[in-house]
C-alpha cells in the first residue's frame, strides 16, 4: 500500500519509520507513516484527509506491542507528547487525556490526594492503552475508575461515551463502535488527603524486587488464567532462562520476555508460542498472550 496524504501534512509524517525506536521492546519493522500530531485540530484534520481504505493504527509508549519484523502497512498515529492534558476537574474526579504516562497520573493523583490512583503507577504506557486493554496493576484496574471517555471516529468527529457503553472485563474491553479510539477519560476516585508519597514508593520498590525493571520488555506476556498467576506456571514448567534467539523469559519475572540487546520480533513471537505450547503441555493450560501483536512478518 501507498499512502497518498493531503499536501498539507506531507511534511508532518515520517514514512518508513522504525518502530523499534517508540516500543519498548525496541524492536519491530517500520511504519509505512508515522504522524504524531501536535493537537486535536490537527489530528482530526488528518483523520479527515485520510483515505477510508487505509489501516490506522494508535501507539501510545509502545509498552504493550509487539510489532513484527515486516512493520505495519498504512499509518501509525503516536499520542507520545502530545494529547497528555491532565486537569482536576472536582474533589474527585479529573480529566486526562490518551497521551498521559499512567505513571504521571499516579503521581499527580497523590499529589491533590485522591485516590486509590497509585496502581497507575505499574501500567507501564499512558491512558489511551490503559483504556483499551483495562490495564491493572497492584490489584487496581482503569476502568473502574471510568465515568465517560471522548472518542475521534475515523472522520475526526469526536465523541463522548458513559463508561457503560463499553463491555469491560479483565484486559479486555469491547466498544460500541468500530474505528473510534480515546482520546481522553474523566476517572473518578475517593479524596483521601492522608495518602503519603512512601506508599506508593512501597509499591514501586515491590514492582522494582519482582519485575525486570530496566530491561527491554512490554510488561507482563500473558493473562492471569482464572485462579492462577502465569508466571507461576510458566516457572514451573521449567522455562526461566529459555531463549531462542536473542528473547529470553526473564529469570526474574516468568511473565516477562526480555530482548537482550538483538532481538528480533520473530524470535519473540516464536518464544511466545513456545511457552504457550509447554505450558498446555505441561499443566494442560492454554495462556493467551496480553501483548498486542501487529504488523506483517519479515
Amino acid at each position: 500500500m501507498n499512502v497518498a496524504l493531503a499536501p498539507e501534512f506531507t511534511s508532518r509524517v515520517r514514512r518508513n519509520e522504525p518502530l523499534s525506536r517508540h516500543t519498548s521492546w525496541h524492536l519491530g519493522g517500520p511504519a509505512e507513516v508515522f504522524f504524531n500530531p501536535h493537537d486535536r485540530a490537527e489530528l482530526a484534520a488528518f483523520l479527515r484527509a485520510l483515505p477510508a481504505a487505509v489501516p490506522v493504527h494508535w501507539i501510545g509508549l509502545g509498552s504493550n506491542v509487539l510489532v513484527r519484523d515486516g512493520g505495519i502497512p498504512g499509518v501509525v498515529i503516536s499520542t507520545h507528547g502530545t494529547l497528555d492534558a491532565l486537569a482536576r476537574l472536582s474533589e474527585t474526579s479529573v480529566q486526562a487525556e490518551a497521551g498521559v504516562a499512567c505513571a504521571r497520573i499516579a503521581r499527580q493523583c497523590l499529589k491533590w490526594g485522591l485516590g486509590p490512583a497509585e496502581f497507575f503507577a505499574g501500567i507501564p504506557g499512558t491512558l489511551g492503552g490503559a483504556l483499551a486493554m483495562n490495564a491493572g496493576a497492584f490489584g487496581g484496574e482503569t476502568w473502574r475508575h471510568v465515568r465517560e471517555v471522548e472518542t475521534i471516529d475515523r472522520v475526526g468527529r469526536t465523541h463522548k461515551r458513559a463508561a457503560g457503553e463499553y463491555r469491560v472485563g479483565y484486559r479486555e474491553v469491547i466498544a460500541p463502535a468500530a474505528d473510534e479510539w480515546f482520546l481522553s477519560a474523566e476517572l473518578s476516585f475517593e479524596h483521601r488527603p492522608g495518602t503519603q508519597p512512601s506508599e506508593m514508593r512501597l509499591l514501586l520498590a515491590r514492582r522494582k524486587a519482582a519485575q525486570p525493571i530496566g530491561e527491554w520488555s512490554c510488561g507482563s506476556v500473558f493473562t492471569n488464567p482464572p485462579g492462577d498467576h502465569a508466571a507461576r506456571l510458566i516457572e514451573s514448567a521449567g522455562l526461566k532462562g529459555f531463549r531462542i534467539g536473542d528473547a529470553s523469559v526473564s529469570e526474574k519475572h516468568a511473565n516477562f520476555i526480555i530482548n537482550d540487546g538483538k532481538a528480533s520480533a520473530a524470535d519473540v513471537e516464536r518464544l511466545i508460542a513456545h511457552v504457550r505450547e509447554t505450558v498446555e503441555r505441561v499443566h494442560g493450560i492454554a495462556l493467551h498472550p496480553e501483548v498486542r501483536i501487529m504488523g506483517m512478518p519479515a
